[in-house]
């Protein structure tokens, strides 16, 4: 079961506008996904693919290529409330990930077999059908 217990604990929702968020009834298999640019201490973009509930998260430190065939750095982090997806905003500086937060892409992933066994795999393959991205 998924579970937003790491994602609560890092933040103090009386100082940031993140949505608190909680655990949905959702999707095993593919969902919405979206990429958000975050300009925290670091600029990165922040990679969610949709599943049983939550977003799962990435930090892409170099961005998003628009070649499929590029390979880019992805540091899983924390599950994040689907509410999350339509988050734009600036989280205030001294709070974990303080930066300005805009959506980059959004959309939809199917993923080629069962996520998670994938995940436990650690290597996932899917298609996206974004503004953006698209392909697999």
């Amino acid at each position: 079961m998924a579970s937003l217990e790491q994602y609560h604990s890092k933040r103090d929702f009386k100082k940031t506008a993140e949505p608190a968020g909680k655990v949905t009834r959702g999707q095993k298999g593919g969902g919405i996904f979206v990429i958000q640019k975050h300009a925290a201490t670091r600029l990165h973009y922040d990679f969610r693919l949709e599943h049983d509930g939550v977003l799962w998260s990435w930090a892409v430190t170099r961005g998003p290529s628009l070649d499929p065939h590029e390979k880019r750095l992805a540091v899983h982090v924390e599950d994040h409330p689907i509410d999350y997806a339509g988050f734009e905003g600036t989280i205030p500086k001294g709070e974990y990930g303080g930066g300005s937060v805009l959506v980059w892409d959004e959309g939809t992933w199917t993923p080629e077999d069962d996520p998670a066994k994938m995940m436990k795999k650690g290597h996932i393959n899917f298609e996206l059908e974004g503004h953006k991205l698209r392909g697999k």
